[in-house]
């Protein structure tokens, strides 16, 4: 299996309101890093997972949907709660939605990095969601 991660950052602003985020339930801001990685079982014809520019343009396009945004009012997440772990469900299913005509790559990784010491990670099945049709 072969692996190719690029990596960004997004600020935003949201809040968690419920007991168990203790001062995270008021609106604060976040900076997160965020890791795509995507994974082939073979190299395509020019002996890449793919391209690392059009990987980076991906990654920043799906970001740009959600940086510089409160959260708490963005559509995408109405009736959600914003966690780290929703977060990178979101930038996953976004770049699985991307990527799934590529036949040849079989898994998208998003990891959202809140500080060194701490990050979340989705993981999409590629070959299952072009089978689905999701």
């Amino acid at each position: 299996m072969f692996s190719l991660t690029v990596r960004d950052h997004a600020m935003i602003a949201h809040s968690l309101p419920r007991p168990a985020f203790g001062p995270a339930q008021g609106l604060h801001g976040a900076t997160f890093v965020v890791e795509l990685t995507v994974r082939a079982d073979a190299l395509d014809a020019n002996s890449t997972v793919m391209d690392i520019g059009e990987a980076s343009q991906l990654l920043g396009a799906i970001l740009d949907g959600i940086r510089y945004r409160n959260l708490d009012e963005h559509p995408d997440f109405a009736g959600r709660l914003t966690t780290t772990e929703v977060l990178a469900q979101h930038v996953a299913v976004a770049a699985a939605d991307n990527l799934r005509h590529l036949d040849h790559l079989s898994a998208v990784e998003v990891t959202l990095r809140e500080n060194p010491d701490a990050w979340a990670s989705c993981t999409m099945d590629l070959a299952r969601r072009r089978g689905t049709g999701a």
